[in-house]
């Protein structure tokens, strides 16, 4: 379209002159997992494995969990702090930065992605924890923490499988950090505390610690956001953005894989005990987090494709608001109830639900995008978007 309005104007042509165009072809679709790399293409095989993995490593080496829980800095888990780390540089690096302000003129995008976050997911998770656990008090606290702790970290992994607009996931996911630090402690006292009395139902005490939530986002986003921000600009000053994302991020881009990858089996050697001396309470805790996760997904994405937003950023809103930052859940379920407490044990079953169930839906996503956008040019696998799904982008942007 670009193109065609830049086009130097001329008069039509006459009568005589006019000929048929020949008939374009339609824009065809090819899949994406064709063009994927083969451990892209195998992510959901490789995260199973990893939880396997992790949960055989807790299982079969005694006090394995005390030891890497012991490692600790500033009271957070340092191998799970390395492994988010190493997860999260190498998307943040892919961002273009200095293309943020697009995002931010957007105002429809940005109260879209606050009401589903802020409003929607926490309110829809309280409603799910008091239907399927209004017998365990603790489940039902720990799964209500989990609906507050808003994604700032995988999310990134999951949009940019999905070939949503990094540079959106970015912005959004810095929204949502701030907001985590000014608003955690006042809606968890008001889903805790004041809703529940106005309902009539019983209450729970909490005392967060303002502190440990900042540190929790300074540490899992702003380490990594920083690292990202001046890899690339140093990056270009230095070689170009040819050389930076045609040479250097194919060599970085795998770490995040591997990051993911790592910190699932730290997690889950660590929690191991916990998810296999209580499995029914484990599927208890399950039910409502799937029919979370799915019903804030499309609930979203329908709702982005609703108000007129296109697939990339659709899909960024919908990974965004559907994901929860579950090392933030955890980390303030123990530190409020104590390491063996049930509201621990729910924080725990989060990422067991959440990373099979949203690879899951990186799948729907790409199998729905033709359908729900069609002739939208940021689809990936269209005749305009034919790279790759890592690379898709450029011809998403060239194609506006």
């Amino acid at each position: 379209m670009s193109g065609i309005l830049n086009l130097p104007r001329s008069r039509p042509p006459k009568a005589h002159q006019m000929t048929t165009a020949p008939p374009q072809p339609a824009p065809t679709h090819t899949p994406v997992a064709a063009r994927m790399s083969f451990l892209d293409r195998y992510l959901a095989v490789w995260i199973l494995l990893a939880m396997g993995a992790g949960l055989a490593l807790g299982a079969l080496i005694p006090g394995l969990d005390q030891a890497l829980e012991s490692v600790q800095v500033m009271g957070m888990s340092l191998p799970i702090a390395v492994g988010l780390l190493v997860m999260m540089y190498p998307v943040l690096a892919k961002v273009r930065y200095d293309e943020t302000h697009r995002v931010t003129g957007d105002r429809r995008l940005l109260a879209l992605s606050l009401v589903l976050n802020w409003i929607i997911g926490p309110a829809l998770m309280f409603a799910l924890a008091w239907a399927f656990l209004p017998d365990h008090p603790e489940y039902r606290t720990g799964l209500i923490i989990v609906g507050l702790a808003r994604c700032i970290a995988m999310v990134l992994i999951w949009n940019d499988l999905a070939c949503g607009d990094r540079e959106a996931a970015a912005v959004l996911v810095f929204i949502n950090s701030v907001f985590q630090v000014i608003a955690f402690s006042g809606l968890g006292w008001f889903y805790l505390q004041v809703l529940p009395g106005w309902l009539g139902l019983p209450t729970t005490g909490v005392d967060f610690s303002v502190w440990a939530i900042f540190l929790s986002v300074l540490v899992f986003l702003g380490i990594p956001l920083l690292a990202g921000f001046l890899t690339r600009t140093v990056g270009e000053r230095a070689k170009g953005r040819t050389w930076y994302e045609e040479r250097f991020l194919p060599r970085i881009g795998p770490w995040a894989l591997y990051g993911l990858l790592f910190t699932i089996v730290i997690l889950f050697a660590l929690q191991g005990d916990a998810i296999l001396s209580q499995p029914l309470d484990v599927g208890r805790i399950a039910i409502p987090l799937v029919i979370y996760f799915v019903v804030m997904f499309l609930g979203s994405l329908f709702a982005a494709r609703a108000a007129g937003v296109d697939y990339a950023r659709s899909t960024t809103v919908a990974f965004t608001a559907s994901g929860n930052n579950f090392e933030l859940a955890i980390a303030v379920s123990i530190a409020t109830f104590g390491v063996t407490s049930g509201q621990a044990l729910a924080g725990v079953v989060g990422p067991l639900i959440e990373v099979p169930i949203l690879v899951g839906l990186v799948y729907v996503a790409l199998w729905l995008a033709p359908k729900l956008f069609p002739g939208d040019p940021s689809v990936p696998g269209t005749a305009t978007s034919s790279a790759p799904p890592h690379t898709a982008r450029t011809d998403r942007e060239a194609a506006r």
